[in-house]
């Protein structure tokens, strides 16, 4: 049982409902984060814009998405892990890409470096070093793809925090987190 109220569809008005249905539109539902936040109109336009900013940027949405299940599972956030391991898929990611990023692991040499860097920024709270954003540059990322990671993993923080902290009810199909087995 969610902490706080989920908004309906009925009772959204103005501008939330407009985001509603704009979420709606690209889920084929309102999930139930969305519903939360939705309680502020300020957060869930911040939220929503932040994600469809990410989604124009540079970094793929696979990488995107990879990033997610690892800061989730990080943070014990089942719901987004869940959600992200979904979109992941959808993303052209498959199963063991995704349970792979779980760990900030990847096969692939430039994704791997930008897993273990969400992580790091994750765990040291951003306090990571000249080589750790090197050792990205190193992988073939530049300046606009390491914001972008650091933008990925911000927003991550947010949904992960609203969705713990809130306790709200997961509507995609539950991913184990791997860091609490």
């Amino acid at each position: 049982m969610s902490r706080i109220n989920l908004v309906t569809p009925a009772a959204a008005t103005g501008d939330t409902k407009l985001a509603l249905d704009q979420i709606a539109g690209a889920f084929g539902s309102k999930p139930n984060m969305f519903r939360a936040v939705a309680n502020s109109p300020a957060a869930l336009k911040s939220m929503w814009g932040a994600f469809g900013a990410l989604g124009g940027g540079t970094l793929s949405a696979k990488l995107g998405e990879q990033i997610a299940v690892a800061v989730a599972d990080r943070n014990n956030c089942q719901y987004c892990l869940s959600a992200h391991t979904a979109l992941g898929r959808k993303a052209g990611a498959s199963s063991d890409e995704m349970t792979d990023a779980q760990s900030g692991r990847s096969s692939d040499p430039k994704t791997e470096a930008a897993l273990v860097f969400a992580l790091k920024l994750v765990d040291s709270r951003g306090q990571v070093s000249d080589a750790d954003v090197e050792t990205l540059r190193d992988a073939g990322f530049d300046d606009e793809g390491i914001v972008e990671i650091v933008a990925h993993v911000a927003l991550n923080l947010f949904t992960n925090y609203v969705n713990v902290a809130l306790d709200v009810p997961l509507d995609f199909p539950a991913v184990a987190l791997r860091k609490a087995a």
